[in-house]
């Protein structure tokens, strides 16, 4: 009887996992049992996302030696593989390898660069996003089937804060993610993981994830002033402190399933969700400034409140569903701590434009990204009625706005995106096309300004 109750808790888990896509075509996905009762199996998962990009870059922008004001480009967002495998009836390993950010300039193998088999952007390193193992401790039962408790260690995606913060990549709202939510993209973590251990688990409708992690050590130099209200904070953890993170979760309607770490982005009105969350991330000493030669360190501290809507509404047959998401987030890395980044930045600083506009956060199409300051972020999208000829073909506009208050700017800044999602057959096979305005900080004149980007995804997932 427990065998049983185990294998049916497993398939429920699965089953969750597949119908979150919203395709009911797509089945049990690539799955291998390797016993009969389908209790040990492997489960593999395969995804790509292609960027075609329309970008106004922001002033002094050269691309490949060449100033340039626009750029054109198709590039590979994510290219990755998947695999998670239960080898008894309490334990599970995973593994997630892949690449991201190939264009026709940059995201190459390290030392790519010039004409040739190894020249600019070629070759990429697959590299492992997750890999972990995992132990259920406590399993759901017939009594208690919303109660349980796994622990784990590897490279992991259990980060805490929010739940952008642990977005599955694969059924996102927006065309990607808002990036801030992943506050130490690729200085302290890689590519958002970090190894270390973690505990996850539900108690009735709360979801908890805790993790202990120890960061991968940075040693950015920061800059010497002589006042000390100038002082600003870098990535500088040295021998790397532990960092304490955790996510709870309320599920107020349907209970998500929690057997992989990555949080759905809409679920395409499959389920009715409707969750509000609290987490934090916290690291002794991971900043470092300097001031009249003297090096000073700071903790990090970060903290998140959101809330998750997902829910269908009016005639049932038609399916017509709203999906909305709102975060405040509270960042403290140390004084006038800013990142500047741009997805897949193709342009490099033009050292000799003598033109006016230049902004504080550089070229291509870098903006003030993460920050010690304040963050507010939601999105919303509505998933269309099914047509009467096509009802498989879906329909889903959206769109997003970000407020961002950084301590190292004159001003606050803002985003805007505007898309719609053409579902072909759920996530599994989607063209979404998305407009956004960035923010600029003008270095002379400290105003704002703003700078367009189309975006044409097609995705595929198996």
């Amino acid at each position: 009887m427990k065998k049983l109750l185990f294998t049916l808790s497993l398939f429920l888990f699965s089953y969750s996992v597949i119908q979150a896509q919203g395709s009911a075509d797509y089945g049990g996905g690539i799955k291998l049992n390797v016993n009969p009762e389908g209790s040990k199996f492997i489960r593999l998962l395969t995804w790509n996302q292609i960027w075609f990009r329309g970008t106004q870059l922001n002033p002094g922008t050269t691309i490949a030696g060449e100033a340039a004001k626009t750029n054109f480009d198709i590039s590979g967002r994510r290219l990755r593989m998947l695999a998670y495998a239960q080898i008894s009836k309490r334990y599970m390993v995973l593994a997630h390898i892949g690449i991201n950010n190939q264009t026709f300039i940059n995201g190459g193998a390290s030392g790519t660069s010039g004409t040739g088999g190894y020249g600019n952007g070629k070759k990429p390193q697959i590299f492992f996003h997750d890999a972990w193992n995992e132990y259920h401790v406590v399993l759901p039962t017939k009594e208690n089937k919303n109660s349980s408790l796994s622990i784990g260690a590897g490279l992991h995606y259990f980060m805490g804060i929010s739940r952008m913060t642990m977005a599955s990549t694969l059924n996102f709202l927006t065309v990607d993610s808002p990036i801030f939510s992943w506050a130490t993209i690729d200085n302290a973590d890689q590519f958002a993981r970090q190894y270390g251990f973690f505990a996850k688990g539900k108690l009735n409708k709360l979801e908890y994830r805790l993790a202990m992690n120890k960061p991968f050590s940075t040693s950015l130099a920061p800059t010497n002033v002589t006042d000390a209200s100038k002082a600003a904070a870098v990535d500088n953890n040295g021998k790397s402190n532990w960092a304490k993170t955790a996510y709870l979760e309320y599920q107020f309607l349907d209970n998500e399933s929690n057997l992989l770490p990555f949080k759905v982005g809409t679920y395409l009105g499959t389920k009715r969700v409707f969750n509000i969350g609290a987490g934090f991330y916290s690291q002794g000493n991971g900043t470092k400034s300097s001031v009249n030669g003297k090096l000073e360190s700071h903790n990090v501290n970060l903290l998140s409140v959101d809330a998750f809507l997902d829910m269908p509404f009016g005639d049932k047959a038609k399916n017509t569903a709203v999906t909305a998401y709102a975060g405040y987030f509270n960042y403290n890395f140390g004084p006038n701590y800013i990142r500047n980044i741009g997805i897949m930045n193709e342009g490099v600083v033009n050292a000799a434009y003598e033109g006016s506009g230049k902004l504080m956060s550089g070229a291509g199409n870098a903006q003030p990204m993460i920050g010690t300051g304040d963050i507010f972020y939601t999105q919303v999208g509505i998933l269309m009625p099914k047509g009467s000829e096509k009802p498989k073909m879906r329909v889903q506009p959206f769109t997003a706005f970000t407020y961002k208050n950084f301590d190292a700017l004159p001003k606050a800044v803002t985003n805007f995106d505007l898309g719609v999602n053409w579902l072909i057959d759920g996530h599994h096979a989607k063209i979404t096309t998305q407009y956004s305005l960035r923010p600029g900080i003008e270095t002379a004149t400290t105003k704002q300004k703003h700078f367009g980007e189309f975006i044409a995804q097609l995705q595929i997932y198996l």
